[in-house]
C-alpha cells in the first residue's frame, strides 16, 4: 500500500506556503499566462521561483499549470516560458493540449509532464497513450467512478492523480461554453466567469418578458450549481485504489480554506496509513470541513452517477461556520504573547479558536489586545493591522485565529 501525495492549490505565494506548512506534499500553481485560472492570483516569474525554492526547502514539490487550450498566438511566447520553468526547477508542468506537450518535449526534454484533467482521460487506453508518449502522470477526469479508477490502475504503469475535494464544474471536465457565450471570456483559456453560478429563469419564446422560475422560488433557480466534492470519509477506498496523488481544488479560495482542508486530509491520510485496521473517520475532521466556505458536499461521480441530488437548486450561496480573523506572525514563549496580523473583525471579549500546523486546535477568549507600541486597544479595525495579544497556550508561527460566524459582534 503506497502513501498518496496530498496535492494543494496555491493561488498566491502566501497560500503556497500555508498549504505546505499545514501538511501538503506538493502544490500546483499558475504563472501569469498559459493557465486555466486567469483570476486566481497567480505568480509572476520571481514568485514562481520563490515558491519552488520554498517547496524544495521543505523537501516538497511544486508543479506549474500550462493547461490552456492555446490558439496560434498563444504559442509565440510559450517556448521561452517553458525554458524558464525548467531553469527554476519546477517539478513538473501540467498540460492539456498535445501541441503544448510537443513544445515542452522539444525545448525542455527533461521536464516532467503531468496531463491535466482538462485532457479528458476517462479510460485506460487514453492514459496508456500518454504513458507511451512519456508523460509522468495523468490527472484523471472528474467524471470517473472509483471502479473506473481501479480498472485504469490495473492497466497502466504511470502515476495517477484525481480530485478528492473542492468545487465541481457543471460542464464536462471544465469545457464551459456559457462563459464564452454570456461574457466573451474563454473558459478554456483561463477566463471562466462562472456563469453557471448565476440566477436563471425560463422564458417561453412567444411570451417575452415573462420569467418562469424552474423551482417555486421568486429569486430564480440555480440549475447549474453543483455541490462541492468531499471524499474525506472515503480515504480507505481512495488509498486502496492505487491513486498516487489526491488533489484539492481551490486556487481561487482563501488561505484559511487551503490550510483547513489540507490539515484535515493530512491527518486522515496519516491515520489510515499508520493503522488501517483501526482507522475511523474522526468527527473533528468533518467538522473542520464545515468551518470553511463551501457548498453542500457530494461524492461526485465516484460511487454513483451524478443525479439531481448533486445539484443545489435553492441558493448559490456558500456555507461556513467560522470566519478567519487573524494570522500568528510570531510568539514569545517568555511572555506568552503573540503578534497577530488582523484579517477580519477582532475585538476584546470574542471567543476564538486557534488552528495550527500539526497541533490540536484550542479555544480561548481575547482578554487583551495591544498595538505594536504597547498601547491597549479594544478592537483591531485596520486591515492586516499587527496587534499583540496573550495566548492561553503556546502557538506556532502561521497559526490561524478564527471565530464562529454567529459570534460575529
Amino acid at each position: 500500500m503506497k502513501k498518496p501525495e496530498l496535492l494543494a492549490p496555491a493561488g498566491t505565494l502566501e497560500k503556497l506556503k500555508m498549504a505546505l506548512l499545514y501538511g501538503a506534499d506538493a502544490v500546483f500553481m499558475g504563472g501569469k499566462a498559459f493557465g486555466l485560472r486567469a483570476f486566481g492570483g497567480n505568480f509572476d516569474d520571481a514568485q514562481l521561483k520563490e515558491g519552488i525554492e520554498f517547496a524544495h526547502s521543505l523537501q516538497k514539490k511544486a508543479y506549474v499549470t500550462v493547461n490552456i487550450f492555446p490558439h496560434n498566438e498563444d504559442l509565440v511566447a510559450l517556448p521561452d516560458y517553458i525554458k524558464f520553468l525548467s531553469e527554476i526547477n519546477a517539478d513538473a508542468v501540467i498540460v492539456s493540449d498535445l501541441g503544448v506537450y510537443r513544445i515542452v518535449r522539444e525545448v525542455a526534454p527533461d521536464l516532467p509532464i503531468h496531463i491535466s484533467t482538462q485532457a479528458n482521460n476517462t479510460n485506460w487506453s487514453s492514459v496508456l497513450c500518454w504513458q507511451e508518449l512519456g508523460a509522468s502522470r495523468v490527472v484523471l477526469a472528474r467524471e470517473l467512478s472509483l471502479d473506473d479508477v481501479n480498472v485504469i490502475r490495473q492497466k497502466v504503469n504511470i502515476e495517477l492523480e484525481a480530485f478528492v475535494h473542492g468545487a465541481m464544474c457543471i460542464s464536462y471536465s471544465g469545457r464551459c461554453l456559457m462563459s464564452n457565450y454570456f461574457t466573451d471570456r474563454d473558459a478554456n483559456r483561463g477566463q471562466c466567469a462562472q456563469s453557471c453560478r448565476w440566477k436563471f429563469n425560463l422564458v417561453e419564446e412567444t411570451r417575452p418578458g415573462e420569467y418562469y422560475p424552474v423551482m417555486e422560488d421568486e429569486r430564480g433557480t440555480y440549475i447549474f450549481n453543483s455541490k462541492d466534492l468531499c471524499l474525506l470519509p472515503n480515504i480507505p477506498e481512495l488509498i486502496n485504489s492505487g491513486l498516487d496523488s489526491f488533489k484539492i481544488e481551490g486556487r481561487m479560495k482563501s488561505v484559511h480554506y487551503v490550510a483547513t482542508v489540507i490539515k484535515a486530509y493530512r491527518e486522515a491520510i496519516d491515520a489510515y496509513m499508520a493503522d488501517p485496521e483501526k482507522f475511523i473517520i474522526k468527527t473533528e475532521w468533518l467538522e473542520e470541513l464545515q468551518k470553511i466556505s463551501h457548498r453542500a458536499y457530494t461524492t461526485g461521480f465516484y460511487f454513483n452517477k451524478a443525479t439531481e441530488q448533486d445539484q443545489i437548486y435553492a441558493s448559490s450561496s456558500y456555507d461556513q461556520t467560522h470566519d478567519f480573523i487573524g494570522l500568528v506572525k510570531s510568539y514569545d514563549s517568555s511572555t506568552g504573547m503573540a503578534v497577530v496580523e488582523q484579517r477580519n473583525n477582532m475585538k476584546v471579549g470574542q471567543k476564538i479558536e486557534i488552528m495550527q500546523p500539526y497541533q490540536d486546535n484550542f479555544g480561548q477568549v481575547i482578554t487583551e489586545m495591544f498595538d505594536m507600541d504597547g498601547q491597549p486597544i479594544s478592537v483591531a479595525p485596520h486591515p492586516q493591522q499587527l496587534i499583540m495579544m496573550p495566548m492561553s497556550q503556546p502557538v506556532r508561527e502561521f497559526s490561524m485565529l478564527r471565530r464562529k460566524v454567529k459570534d460575529d459582534v
